[in-house]
C-alpha cells in the first residue's frame, strides 16, 4: 500500500481503518534516527481528553543527526499532523535521551515523564507549543534513596504519586530490586523490595496499591511473579512461571494481564486479579490459532476504574512467520469471550534494513492512548528507517455499551510546592 507523506489514509481491506502517519524522512534528515516505541505499557500518546489535538512523543537520536526527543501534534477532526519541534534546548542534557522509559501523564495533557539514571522528572511541554522552552522539575532523585544506584524503568500509578523503578548497582549495573517512590508521604517516601531471584523488571499497578516484580525465585523454567500489596506486608504472593506468571505484560487497577507460555493453548493471554481471594484468577482471554503466531507485546494504557470484563486490551506483533494475527495490531477483551478484533497490518518487515540489525528494535511493541482509541507503533514499512503510525481503533466494536467509571480529582503537588489539580475523563 502506498502511505501519504504524512497524515491520515485508509488501511487497505480487510482492515477498513484510519491510519496517521505520523513522521517521515525530514523528521530525521532522511537517516534511521527515530528511536523505536519504547515499550507497550508507556504511552507515547497524551492525555488529550477535552483537547483539541492530541500530542505524539518520540525520540530521534542525536547521534545520528536528529535533534532528541520531540512532539507532534495531531488535529483530533482532520487527523492533519504538525511537528512541533525539539522538547529541549541542543545544550539540555535530556536533549540526548533515547525516551525509552519516559510515558505521558495519564490525566495532565502536558506533562511527560522523563527520566535518567539517577532522577525521574515532570516536563511540562506546554511552553514547547509556544515556542519556549519546557519546563522540568525533579520527581524523584536516586541520591534520596541510596548513593551508588541508578534507576531505571519508572512506572506511575494512575494519579500519578507514587511511582516505582528497577534499582541497579551503579558500577556493574547488575539488577538488584525494585523501589517504590512515594511523594508527600508522611513517613518514608522510599520503600525498597530486594530482588529474589533472577531479577528482570517490576511495575506498579493503576491503583498505586500493588506492585509486580518478576524474579525466577526457584531457579526453574522462567520467570515468576511476586505481587506486593503496598498496603500491607513485605511478603508477596507468587505465582510460579509453570502456573502462568506473567512474561510478557501490562496492568490495569488491581489486575494484570499477562502472556503465558505454560498454557496448553499457543499464544495464550490471562486475567490475573492481584488480590489472591479476588476473582477471576488466570481467567483466558487470548490465544493464538497455532505455535508459530504470537502476540509479542500487549497494551493496556487505557485501563479504567471499572469492571476488569468491561474493558479490552490492543496488542502487536512482527514475526517472519505468515500465520494468522502475525505482523498484524488485534484487540481483545477481558470477558473470557476470547473474540478477537484485527485492527491494522503493521506494515514491518524483519528483514528490511529500517530500525538497525535487531529484530527487537524493528517489533511495533505499540501503546494504546488512555482513551483506547489510538493506538501507536513505529514500523520500518519495509523500508531503511523506522517511522510512527497511529491506527484509531474501533473501540465501539470491542466494547458495545461501555459503563463510563467514575470521574476522580486527583492533586498532585509538585516538589517545588505547587499544587496541580485533575480532573479524569476517559471518554
Amino acid at each position: 500500500m502506498t502511505l501519504p507523506d504524512r497524515g491520515p489514509f485508509r488501511f487497505p481491506a480487510p482492515y477498513g481503518t484510519t491510519g496517521i502517519r505520523i513522521t517521515n524522512g525530514s523528521d530525521m534528515g532522511g537517516a534511521d534516527a527515530l528511536w523505536y516505541c519504547g515499550y507497550s505499557y508507556w504511552q507515547n500518546i497524551n492525555a488529550h481528553v477535552g483537547q483539541a489535538e492530541l500530542l505524539v512523543f518520540l525520540s530521534i537520536d542525536r547521534q545520528r543527526g536528529g535533534v532528541g526527543p520531540s512532539l507532534w501534534s495531531v488535529d483530533k477532526r482532520t487527523d492533519i499532523v504538525t511537528p512541533m519541534g525539539p522538547i529541549f534546548a541542543p545544550s539540555h542534557p535530556l536533549s540526548w535521551s533515547t525516551g525509552e522509559g519516559w510515558y505521558w501523564s495519564a490525566i495532565s495533557p502536558h506533562i511527560l515523564y522523563a527520566s535518567d539514571l539517577s532522577k525521574l522528572y515532570r516536563v511540562d511541554v506546554a511552553p514547547v507549543l509556544q515556542g519556549l522552552a519546557a519546563t522540568v522539575s525533579v520527581v524523584a532523585d536516586v541520591a534520596n534513596f541510596k548513593p551508588g544506584k541508578v534507576l531505571w524503568q519508572w512506572h506511575s500509578a494512575h494519579d500519578e504519586t507514587r511511582h516505582s523503578a528497577t534499582v541497579k548497582d551503579g558500577s556493574t549495573y547488575a539488577a538488584e530490586g525494585t523501589v517504590v517512590f512515594t511523594e508527600n508521604a508522611a513517613a518514608v517516601p522510599w520503600r525498597y523490595f530486594p530482588a529474589r531471584g533472577s531479577y528482570d523488571e517490576a511495575q506498579i499497578d493503576k491503583s498505586g496499591s500493588w506492585l509486580l516484580t518478576k524474579d525466577n525465585i526457584d531457579s526453574q523454567a522462567g520467570e515468576d511473579n511476586l505481587i506486593y500489596d503496598l498496603a500491607t506486608s513485605d511478603e508477596p504472593r507468587i505465582i510460579y512461571d509453570q502456573q502462568g506468571a506473567a512474561g510478557h505484560s501490562d496492568n490495569g487497577f488491581g489486575y494484570m494481564v499477562a502472556a503465558d507460555n505454560y498454557y496448553e493453548l499457543p499464544g495464550a493471554i490471562r486475567l490475573w486479579k492481584f488480590d489472591g481471594n479476588s476473582q477471576p484468577q488466570g481467567q483466558l482471554c487470548y490465544h493464538t490459532p497455532n505455535w508459530d503466531a504470537e502476540m509479542n507485546h500487549l497494551s493496556h494504557c487505557n485501563a479504567r476504574l471499572d469492571d476488569a470484563a468491561k474493558q479490552y486490551v490492543i496488542g502487536s506483533s512482527a514475526n517472519r512467520k505468515l500465520q494468522p494475527r502475525n505482523n498484524e495490531v488485534c484487540g481483545f477483551r477481558l470477558d473470557g469471550s476470547l473474540d478477537v478484533l484485527v485492527v491494522a497490518p503493521v506494515l514491518t518487515d524483519l528483514n528490511a534494513p529500517g530500525g538497525g540489525s535487531s529484530d527487537y528494535n524493528k517489533l511495533p511493541k505499540g501503546n494504546l492512548d488512555v482513551t483506547g482509541t489510538y493506538f501507536l507503533w513505529t514500523s520500518n514499512l519495509g523500508g531503511p528507517r523506522l517511522d510512527a503510525l497511529i491506527v484509531k481503533v474501533p473501540a465501539h466494536l470491542l466494547v458495545t455499551t461501555p459503563v463510563p467509571p467514575p470521574t476522580p480529582t486527583y492533586t498532585v503537588t509538585a516538589p517545588d510546592g505547587t499544587v496541580r489539580h485533575f480532573v479524569e475523563v476517559l471518554r
